[in-house]
């Protein structure tokens, strides 16, 4: 994840945060529909919080033009409904009587080894989430959730950074025309 967090060309498809998001939507959705009740609220929030996560950095990225402000707060909300979604997992593992892996378990690290896999999508997770017990598939999504929430932490603090060292576009736009005068 040594890649830029902010990318160059702009775009939210080019952020790794949203590259993530996106892979922890679609696994949630089939997590969900494996392991959770339809009918049930518990899988009708989790999938939410995973969309909600994923569009709110697509939707603060799009905003970085014309509010640092909102691209901010909207880079937050993103970043608690991932939290959200975290605790979720937590909670199905615990409620499951299923074993969280410790970091250093060897099945976790293979899972986080798999973040450096080039062109990376669901399709990189399925077999865990698709094929594997729900122990397994729980596991795996904590990992791809912990992951998108550091890569958000780092963004957010990025943003800040410029925040304070640029400010906003009405600070932006008084600098401008206090130079032309």
């Amino acid at each position: 994840m040594t890649e830029p967090l902010i990318p160059k060309h702009g775009g939210y498809r080019d952020l790794k945060s949203f590259q993530n998001a996106a892979i922890v939507y679609d696994a949630t959705v089939a997590f969900c529909n494996r392991f959770i009740d339809r009918r049930s609220r518990t899988h009708d929030q989790m999938v939410q919080a995973a969309r909600s996560g994923k569009q709110n950095i697509a939707e603060g990225s799009m905003a970085s033009g014309t509010s640092r402000k909102t691209e901010l707060k909207l880079m937050g909300v993103a970043r608690a409904s991932f939290e959200e979604l975290l605790q979720d997992y937590e909670d199905f593992l615990r409620q499951h009587d299923l074993q969280e892996w410790d970091k250093d378990d060897p099945r976790k690290r293979r899972i986080r080894g798999l973040a450096w896999v080039k062109e990376r999508t669901y399709k990189t997770y399925r077999t865990y989430v698709e094929q594997g017990s729900a122990e397994e598939a729980a596991n795996c999504l904590i990992c791809l959730v912990n992951q998108t929430n550091y890569l958000l932490d780092q963004q957010l603090r990025h943003l800040d950074r410029r925040f304070l060292e640029e400010g906003g576009m009405t600070e932006r736009l008084y600098r401008m025309r206090r130079e032309r005068r």
